[in-house]
């Protein structure tokens, strides 16, 4: 390896894939991992190595000299720009291998767990159009392609599509997706082209100016379509011009909100959301439950997977209808609503106060009268005082953000030692960490990773832990 930090390597191999969806390679004994979407294991690169460490160093691909044998033709124009769909050159089962093997590397080598034989991978029935929710942003700040930018022509400057990775300022014009059944594109493009005639100014993501900011479509498996946009000035005439236009080209549309949003950042979880027409919410069916998805409510953005996942869920758990039931980190109520016709009761805790609000109306909506929302910091909640007053649960259902369990919860579950947990996880290696703590009481029975994100290194993961005998 060469003394200096930043250095060319002309051509080298790239071997396979790391953690995070990055590739590596292997340079006088020591490991390259390669940024970048458009890399695959056996393509021959030539290397920027743009960061060294003591064990291992950092590179971004100047030139691909030879294309690996395991690639296939991407179908997205955008792909190697855009931030998503990093794996659509990767033939989907191979994608699955990968996902399956990084399981398995982390129960394994972070966990040190002795866990069962790890499940084949449940893959996704669609691969493309399986997001139920997008959002896309406004911005004077384009980027421009390096073919864009080496003709030199005269751009527009302004763009609707996605952030850039590592730029914040900077979007991608996107004119066709497909992470989202249509009519999403067409919305998108009929409120751009709206928006460009009549002189709508488009956020400056540097200055905090402009009037379009951001648009959120969600559609559902029973025909609702949600739109929400964020303005960022409080012009009411063109506001209404901008809803009245989406409102008359897409009837199709059953809730259609919008936000005045003047702070810094685009999150509009304190803001409150004006509806314009139609319901202030959106339906998803599950078996025979309905959900209510307002536009500040979390819901797996893959219905039908969601599904597979939340029946394997409700499986592991083995409920008889004698079982208190603890959800931890329930957010909405899914799995808690999804689950409380085979359980006695089902107690769910949640920090997100909104969120718990859903879900007291997603029971009250299906009739369900056999659970309990909390909301609440998990690990000030989770508590030897709330578990005297509410029961010690028979089972535990955990289901936390990437983040994994806070160490206090883990520590209290074991305290309280339920008979079973099922963990469901978006992150192998957080719950890794977590399930070698639990290790020290439970045993993992059953391991069952679940494709969620075709075409992108993101995997969930179900495991199922049974309490040792004394």
């Amino acid at each position: 390896m060469a003394k200096n930090k930043t250095f060319v390597i002309e051509n080298i191999e790239v071997e396979n894939f790391a953690a995070e969806g990055k590739c590596f390679a292997r340079h006088n004994g020591q490991i390259i991992f390669i940024e970048g979407s458009n890399v695959s294991p056996g393509d021959k690169v030539k290397l920027w190595v743009n960061n060294r460490k003591k064990n291992y160093a950092e590179a971004n691909v100047l030139e691909l000299i030879e294309k690996s044998s395991l690639r296939i033709e991407p179908f997205c124009q955008h792909f190697g720009v855009c931030g998503g769909c990093k794996w659509q050159h990767i033939p989907y089962e191979k994608q699955l291998e990968l996902k399956w093997q990084q399981v398995n590397d982390q129960l394994h080598r972070i966990g040190k767990l002795d866990v069962p034989q790890i499940n084949p991978i449940l893959g996704s029935e669609n691969i493309r159009f399986y997001r139920n929710k997008l959002e896309f942003t406004f911005s004077n700040s384009r980027w421009f392609t390096k073919e864009e930018a080496t003709k030199g022509e005269d751009h527009d400057k302004n763009a609707l599509g996605f952030h850039v990775p590592k730029r914040f300022e900077k979007v991608l014009p996107i004119e066709k997706c497909f992470l989202q059944k249509d009519p999403s594109n067409q919305i998108r493009l009929v409120l751009r082209d709206f928006a460009n005639k009549n002189g709508y100014s488009y956020y400056d993501h540097i200055a905090h100016q402009g009037f379009l900011r951001n648009i959120m479509i969600r559609t559902s498996s029973t025909g609702d379509i949600m739109v929400m946009v964020q303005f960022a000035q409080k012009n009411e005439d063109a506001i209404e011009s901008v809803l009245k236009h989406l409102k008359t080209n897409f009837p199709e549309i059953t809730s259609l909100n919008y936000v005045l949003n003047q702070k810094r950042n685009d999150t509009f979880y304190d803001l409150e959301v004006h509806t314009y027409h139609g319901k202030p919410f959106i339906e998803e069916k599950m078996e025979d439950l309905i959900f209510r998805i307002a536009p500040k409510s979390f819901y797996q953005t893959n219905s039908e997977q969601a599904f597979e996942l939340y029946k394997l869920t409700r499986e592991y758990a083995d409920l008889k209808g004698t079982e208190l039931v603890y959800d931890l980190y329930t957010g909405t109520g899914t799995i808690a609503n999804f689950v409380a016709k085979k359980a006695k009761k089902v107690i769910g805790v949640e920090y997100v106060e909104d969120a718990v609000e859903d879900a007291k109306v997603n029971s009250k909506v299906n009739g369900i009268t056999n659970t309990e929302f909390f909301a609440g910091d998990m690990k000030k909640f989770l508590t030897h005082d709330f578990i005297a007053t509410k029961g010690k649960p028979d089972v535990i259902i955990t289901d936390p953000p990437r983040a994994g369990m806070d160490e206090p919860v883990t520590n209290t579950i074991l305290e309280v030692a339920p008979k079973t947990i099922v963990y469901v996880s978006c992150n192998p290696a957080t719950q890794a960490r977590d399930l070698s703590i639990l290790s020290n009481k439970y045993e993992i029975v059953i391991v069952q990773p679940v494709d969620m994100f075709p075409h992108t290194h993101h995997v969930e993961n179900i495991v199922k832990l049974e309490l040792r005998p004394s």
